[in-house]
């Protein structure tokens, strides 16, 4: 096997020449032209990712990628077994024969992945949040549109049949006029959390330098690289890598609601909560509340605490739309309309009818079939790269809000902070060398 290529070779070689044929419009795929794939991450939701892609019509995974042996031989195994086997993500780029590149890796990642595939003329279903600060997003997205790649973002709810319902009732104006949304997820956790294991050697069969890449060089330690089996990475709490459960699901909830009341951006953030009770040593809160005031009149809500559970609206994560004349709620496994009341006691009337969605589609799998579509005949996709940077821009604000302790008030269109200098240093972040994000 050819020894891992440094990145000053990987530019200079094969992918300079094509960056050339990146810049013309991607070719129209018929449909009996196959599709072939390579996944870069093949942890739990790279494999998830995987078996959607491969309910697909005349699609072919070609090549696996991971810095972790374990994940690389389990995303063989569901790949098949002829596909390449690979551990540095930048040999799988170099693949010609690749289509789309498919990247599930930690957070801090997915942008320098995504522009260097879209450089190299590869379609991208990237993983949610896109990114770990706000100039990465715009960057993926500036890509997306130099090179005239299809980018695919995980928020896979955009697909849901009953979510789309919930956004045509919103906007409708059944519920009136709207004032607030609220945004939630509760958890209890014990006050042990994740644990506090001591810093070590990385096993034998990881690529930890690899796995940190252009996050600062730090010593292994289990809970930063945080792959359990049965467990969704702990990777996601430390700073350097992700946001906490502000990104890490509230870019579900509020990718919904800016999608709903037709906003791209919230124009002031405040923020306040803490790391108030788990004694692990994860870096992200375990209790925030985060406002957003948007333009015309109306604010957003995400409460995240992992203290206590007790239900909002008998549900632990949601989303709850405000009107004059209704309350929606939706979740992943339906919306509910509930009539507003005027008046008091028995002079209280309803003023609307209910209604009730219960059912739900496999958003996931029909995630994957609008990428595959969209592959095929150059349009955008149902979580363009553009929207996915929005969603998440609006999550990372909200956490720039909490470490810097200040009320930011944002231009959406510049995406730039217009007071508290202090805080703009949150919307870049320095890579370690070699590494180096330029579209």
């Amino acid at each position: 096997m050819r020894q891992p290529i440094e990145r000053r070779e990987f530019l200079k070689g094969s992918t300079a020449a094509a960056v050339g044929l990146a810049l013309a419009p991607g070719r129209v795929l018929g449909a009996n032209d196959r599709i072939l794939a390579g996944f870069i991450g093949t942890g739990r939701q790279g494999q998830d990712n995987m078996k959607a892609f491969l309910k697909q019509q005349n699609v072919e995974v070609v090549a696996v990628c991971d810095v972790y042996e374990p994940n690389l031989k389990k995303g063989a195994a569901i790949a098949g077994e002829r596909v390449l086997q690979l551990k540095d993500f930048r040999r799988l780029l170099d693949n010609k024969d690749i289509n789309v590149a498919v990247i599930s890796t930690p957070d801090h990642w997915h942008a320098y992945q995504t522009v260097a595939a879209c450089q190299v003329g590869k379609d991208v279903y990237v993983e949610k949040p896109i990114c770990v600060a706000v100039e990465e997003g715009r960057k993926m997205a500036q890509a997306a549109r130099r090179y005239q790649r299809v980018v695919q973002v995980g928020t896979q709810q955009r697909s849901g049949v009953h979510f789309q319902k919930a956004v045509e009732v919103v906007r409708s104006g059944r519920l009136g006029k709207i004032s607030v949304v609220r945004t939630w997820n509760y958890g209890n956790q014990s006050p042990e959390g994740i644990g506090n294991p001591p810093d070590s050697d990385p096993p034998p069969d990881l690529d930890w330098d690899l796995w940190l890449g252009p996050a600062p060089r730090v010593p292994f330690n289990p809970n930063r690289f945080g792959v359990y089996e049965g467990k969704y990475s702990h990777f996601r709490w430390f700073w350097d890598y992700a946001g906490g459960m502000m990104t890490d699901w509230g870019v579900h909830l509020l990718d919904i609601v800016q999608w709903a009341m037709e906003a791209e951006a919230p124009q002031v953030i405040t923020a306040s909560g803490g790391k108030f009770f788990l004694k692990d040593n994860r870096e992200t809160p375990d209790t925030l509340q985060v406002t957003y005031e948007y333009p015309g009149g109306w604010v957003a809500l995400y409460e995240n605490r992992e203290l206590n559970a007790s239900p909002l609206n008998g549900k632990d994560y949601g989303i709850l739309f405000h009107g004059t004349e209704a309350t929606l709620f939706v979740d992943r496994r339906g919306y509910e309309l509930v009539p507003e009341k005027r008046g008091r006691g028995a002079e209280a009337v309803d003023r609307t009818e209910p209604a009730a969605e219960k059912s739900s589609n496999p958003h996931l799998a029909d995630h994957w079939k609008n990428f595959v579509e969209c592959v095929r005949s150059r349009k955008k996709p149902a979580s363009d790269i553009e929207t996915g940077h929005r969603s998440t821009s609006t999550c990372l604000l909200g956490n720039i809000a909490y470490r810097s302790r200040r009320r930011i008030e944002w231009d959406g269109r510049e995406e730039k902070i217009r007071n508290a200098p202090e805080a703009r240093k949150y919307l870049t972040r320095d890579y370690r060398k070699p590494w180096k994000l330029q579209v």
